[in-house]
């Protein structure tokens, strides 16, 4: 199912396509797959061709919610959930930060999470008895 999704969505030039397994972290759905349209008309057109697609290869299309908006359109194909985003929108919801395990966003080296690790390994330890403890107690 998600090489359909993600067929049909970058036959329509959709870019950032993301596929996110979220299995045992929702009854929602097994798989978020993500992608973005670079205005409202691209993201009907990827909704519209992910749809199509899903229903010639015989997958139910459950619910579609956002397309009049076409800001972010969501389309429930069971289990997985495709969100078709503008720019702005998938900036401004970032699914992939809010549904990443954890180790999975720390291996990714996002800036984040590699300033966080390297500024937290450099930091001096200042337990009592450390050569630190003394500059740090000044």
């Amino acid at each position: 199912m998600i090489d359909v999704v993600r067929e049909s969505a970058l036959d329509k030039k959709g870019e950032g396509f993301t596929a996110l397994d979220v299995s045992g972290r929702t009854i929602l759905a097994d798989t978020f797959a993500i992608v973005t349209g670079r205005s409202r008309i691209q993201t009907r057109a990827i909704a519209d061709a992910v749809t199509e697609a899903a229903r010639l290869r015989g997958y139910g299309v459950s619910r579609i919610e956002g397309y009049a908006d076409g800001s972010w359109i969501l389309i429930d194909l069971g289990n997985v959930i495709v969100h078709v985003f503008t720019p702005e929108q998938r900036e401004f919801y970032n699914l992939e930060r809010l549904w990443s395990l954890p180790n999975a966003a720390s291996s990714t080296g996002g800036p984040e999470n590699s300033n966080r690790r390297s500024a937290d390994a450099a930091r001096p330890s200042a337990e009592p008895g450390s050569p630190n403890a003394a500059s740090s107690a000044s």
